[in-house]
């Protein structure tokens, strides 16, 4: 039977735009050594015996690190002309200018650790994204490991053939050993996008498996709970990608690739992974008695705008699936001072109606949203489980910074100072920034897409976040 009689009318429809939007933006001729070579000695299901601990782990990773140095930066033309090129030895985005290398795994160990954390980024990302709460964790007596997933931090080839079981099999390494390093004291988990779906795929397994430790909490940050339908018809465009003349159908998105810290191209694979990933979790959630064996306390964080992953997905796949009055919900709305509804394509006005006056929710919410709709500050409106409105309002001190409509799927785990991606750029850098830029003039003229400047990268109200997260931990 022909693959296309396996697909209803709406799949062949995603799938055929899906084809063309990947012919359309992925040529051959953009496909550099980092989207073709692959690291032989990456973490694999191959390979996977002979790494038995958080320890063997970090060994490979020196191993696979040097591999890239040896076949990607030794091979790159360096000078004038490369300087935003990440893989150009000595360029503004070389991450080996930066030290630590924020791509590889890391472990901070707390002055008297109260339990510990372990943080897990999501795809295309690097352990750099939890980078800033993790170095606050650790001021505040935890001890903590950032994970580096395989395929991440190094080229975005390593998208190409990741598995998703890959990843988790390397979390219940980083967990065991915190377990190991820490007995008898809590250890928490926060997972960003897929990180967070990998989160609860570990504690879904710790249930059934005795050498898992059990988190004692989640932290949930930008969750990918629920992505694009499309996302189910990567599979079909990987395996088209191996058809002689269509391997660009392996790639989403090809992009130069000028940030230290996050792959800018993007494969089908990964999608087709991440698809995988949150079905599998959502398959076993829908499928369990939470009441009898309740999942550890979740405080999840989002934005309600968010081009990534379902805002109704988060409520309706886990919130709601849960035991009540354990958990909780804050959502960043968007800046509706700034925003006018002629604007928005999608106003997520309903979403945000629905969690705060349906009395029958429950999990606890709190929105995050101008005080009044023509102030630019803004004001935390919060309600617990079973309740048909807020019961608690606290004006933060906090405002929207000039130009700024939303958060983003990508900018709730970054501070506003952050180096890379803040409000600011540096007073005294030699490297690349990529945070709030104000640059306008003919499109189609910078490396740089148009739509990466659009995008917000930090979070203006990070120290609410990282006040909420430190005490759900605690």
């Amino acid at each position: 039977m022909m693959m296309e009689n396996l697909l209803v009318p709406e799949k062949k429809r995603l799938l055929i735009s899906s084809l063309l939007l990947c012919l359309s933006a992925c040529d051959n001729t953009n496909l550099r050594p980092w989207h073709t070579e692959i690291l032989e000695s990456e973490y694999s299901g191959e390979n996977a015996a002979e790494i038995s601990s958080f320890e063997d782990y970090l060994s490979l990773e020196d191993t696979v690190f040097d591999e890239m140095d040896l076949r990607i930066y030794a091979e790159s033309a360096t000078g004038p002309q490369q300087m935003l090129e990440r893989y150009s030895t000595g360029s503004l985005a070389d991450p080996r200018k930066r030290q630590p290398n924020w791509n590889r795994s890391f472990e901070l160990q707390g002055d008297s650790s109260t339990g510990g954390v372990l943080l897990l980024h999501g795809m295309s990302d690097s352990p750099y994204s939890l980078r800033a709460l993790g170095e606050t964790l650790q001021q505040r007596g935890f001890q903590v490991v950032g994970l580096r997933m395989p395929g991440h931090g190094t080229i975005p080839s390593g998208l190409l053939n990741l598995q998703w079981q890959d990843m988790a099999t390397v979390v219940n390494l980083g967990a065991t050993h915190l377990a190991k390093e820490l007995p008898g004291k809590p250890i928490h988990i926060i997972g960003y996008s897929t990180g967070a779906a990998l989160a609860l795929d570990y504690t879904l397994r710790s249930e059934f498996d005795a050498a898992l430790p059990a988190p004692a909490t989640l932290v949930l940050i930008s969750p990918a709970i629920g992505v694009s339908p499309a996302a189910a018809l990567a599979k079909w465009s990987r395996r088209l990608s191996l058809l002689p003349g269509l391997n660009q159908l392996a790639w989403i998105g090809v992009e130069p690739e000028f940030d230290p810290y996050k792959y800018n191209s993007f494969t089908t694979n990964a999608a087709e992974q991440v698809y995988q990933l949150t079905q599998s979790v959502a398959r076993r959630i829908a499928s369990r008695n939470d009441d009898d064996s309740p999942l550890p306390p979740i405080l999840a964080l989002k934005s309600t705008v968010d081009a990534t992953v379902s805002n109704d997905a988060l409520v309706d796949r886990l919130l709601l699936r849960l035991t009540p009055r354990r958990h909780e919900l804050v959502v960043f709305d968007i800046n509706r001072f700034a925003a006018n509804t002629l604007l928005l394509k999608n106003d997520p006005g309903p979403f945000t109606k629905r969690l705060i006056a349906d009395k029958k929710l429950p999990f606890g919410v709190t929105l995050v949203a101008n005080s009044q709709a023509s102030s630019q500050s803004v004001t935390s409106y919060s309600k617990p489980a079973f309740a048909a409105g807020p019961s608690q309002i606290e004006p933060l001190d906090n405002r929207w910074p000039p130009g700024v409509f939303s958060l983003s799927h990508v900018a709730l785990p970054f501070p506003a100072d952050d180096p890379l991606y803040g409000q600011t750029r540096p007073e005294i850098s030699g490297e690349i920034f990529l945070g709030m830029q104000a640059m306008q003039g003919e499109r189609g003229v910078l490396t740089i897409p148009g739509d990466f400047l659009l995008r917000l990268r930090a979070n203006p109200f990070y120290d609410y976040l990282q006040m909420r997260v430190i005490d759900w931990l605690q």
